[in-house]
């Protein structure tokens, strides 16, 4: 079987597509550090960016959080069930998006469409990880205690990707790509 391997930026993708039959298990942690490698990267680009004027105050710098770090001070049950689902909702979508039965084509306008309803769903819940990655590059340089819970961030976007991956699989996803 041929596995095409894409351009997943985020190890909660990578991690639902070596559940769901998708990528090799053998390719996972190379691919999770190039991708926490690469989010650090772009958000030390954005930060220098953002820190060229005069005045600029870094706060969250758009990091995850629950409690008082979420941005409607959303409760860690309330936040981690969030990420758990909307991630979940991700993989799903990108492994029917992908999969051999579904038109040519149309992947990326799912996949994108999608990704813009969770955050428009979730950013008011946790500013909307779905991205390990992506959480702990900005929680990095966030001057607040966003380090501190990047672990939820991690921990529920892999649980609603591993959910995804052999819920797809049960409910008639071939395992393979096009």
């Amino acid at each position: 079987m041929a596995i095409f391997h894409g351009c997943h930026l985020n190890p909660a993708v990578s991690f639902g597509l070596v559940v769901g039959g998708r990528f090799p298990a053998k390719d996972l942690l190379p691919y999770v550090a190039a991708q926490v490698i690469g989010g650090i990267l772009g958000a030390t680009v954005l930060y220098f960016i953002a820190t060229g004027k005069p005045g600029f105050v870094a706060g969250g710098f758009a990091s995850n959080g629950y409690d008082l770090l979420s941005p409607g001070h959303y409760a860690i049950t309330a936040v981690f069930l969030c990420e758990v689902v909307m991630t979940f909702m991700f993989l799903f979508i990108i492994l029917g998006a992908t999969d051999a039965r579904s038109p040519a084509g149309f992947a990326p306008i799912a996949i994108g469409l999608g990704l813009t309803l969770i955050h428009l769903i979730s950013i008011p819940v946790s500013n909307t990880s779905v991205n390990p990655a992506r959480s702990l590059a900005v929680a990095l340089f966030a001057d607040t205690a966003a380090l501190s819970q990047v672990w939820l961030f991690w921990v529920a976007p892999l649980i609603g990707a591993a959910i995804a991956g052999v819920v797809y699989k049960m409910v008639g996803g071939d395992g393979k790509q096009k």
